[in-house]
């Protein structure tokens, strides 16, 4: 069990120990939790995405564009793309942010021959507008009471029309796409997976959203405990996150992933993290992190040894 000095009124590690972890289940997903996101999914992809283009300079050895395009609900979703400046395209990846919201492209994946998107969601950081909170604590909670009004179904659906830029910019890497998250992105990453098989693999990094049952008992710190909190004086709620979990999303996928979970983390329980991946019906590859949303003394060495794994794991997606 990994144990740091912390001010928390809690455990981030939550008791667990690394076999403890590999144990967690995922819960059981409403009869028509299958349908109902593939349904989401086809309407989604009847949208046209209506994005522009624009140079910004050069950096890191990546050309960059500011890109924005038409996501549902007439939402613009704005973020940025990055090409190799002297390969080919041969691969495109998807990457989603955390909570705290995206200002600048990650120019360090290094991954050759692949263009990246970097859309911000609905609501935040470059994509945020006035009628939704871009603080997370608020954002989490925004349509909450409904299902189809959630706004973290939108942000899925900010994730498939980003693909569909990127295809419709490169048809010919076909389904040579990915898809990268961290915490937020993570969560939102996986429910979006399973039904979008234009996403050949995906990799995510200490993701939220995982057995939404579990995450309500748990004390936490930032989007979680806003939920965690809300949810004791509104229990109709769970019928709506039961959508949105991660963990029941993973029961449905057939594309390999690739995860860097966290054995301590104040933000996102590790043993939703864990629950995620245990149920993970495909392929799939760990990478354990000593902590997650929080400062420790191997941090900069992982985070290395993680971004040689991430390069291997989508150094050529091409069938």
């Amino acid at each position: 069990m990994t144990q740091f000095s912390h001010n928390y009124p809690f455990d981030p590690s939550y008791g667990y120990n690394l076999d403890g972890l590999l144990s967690v289940p995922a819960p059981q997903a409403p009869a028509d939790f299958q349908q109902y996101w593939q349904l989401r999914y086809q309407h989604t992809l009847s949208h046209t995405p209506h994005y522009s283009i624009s140079a910004c300079g050069a950096h890191a050895g990546y050309l960059v564009y500011d890109l924005s395009y038409a996501s549902t609900n007439h939402v613009q979703i704005n973020g940025w793309l990055l090409l190799p400046e002297h390969q080919q395209i041969k691969q495109g990846i998807v990457v989603g942010h955390g909570y705290g919201g995206r200002d600048q492209p990650d120019y360090h994946l290094a991954i050759p021959n692949t263009a990246f998107i970097f859309p911000c969601f609905r609501g935040l950081a470059r994509s945020a507008y006035a009628s939704v909170s871009s603080i997370p604590d608020q954002h989490v909670l925004h349509g909450i009471h409904n299902r189809d009004d959630y706004i973290l179904g939108g942000c899925v659906e900010d994730i498939w029309m980003a693909v569909s830029v990127l295809l419709d910019l490169y048809p010919h890497i076909g389904n040579a796409v990915g898809y990268m998250g961290i915490s937020f992105g993570g969560g939102i990453g996986a429910l979006a997976l399973p039904w979008d098989k234009r996403i050949q693999r995906a990799h995510f990094n200490v993701p939220t959203f995982g057995n939404q049952p579990l995450r309500l008992t748990l004390q936490t710190i930032g989007s979680a405990a806003a939920v965690r909190q809300y949810a004791s004086q509104n229990s109709h709620i769970a019928a709506t996150l039961a959508y949105y979990d991660a963990a029941s999303a993973a029961g449905f996928v057939t594309q390999a992933g690739h995860f860097a979970l966290a054995q301590f983390d104040p933000v996102v329980a590790p043993p939703g993290q864990f629950s995620l991946y245990n149920a993970w019906a495909a392929e799939k590859h760990l990478f354990i992190l000593d902590a997650g949303h929080f400062d420790y003394p191997n941090k900069a060495l992982q985070e290395m040894q993680l971004l040689t794994e991430l390069q291997q794991f989508f150094g050529d997606m091409q069938p």
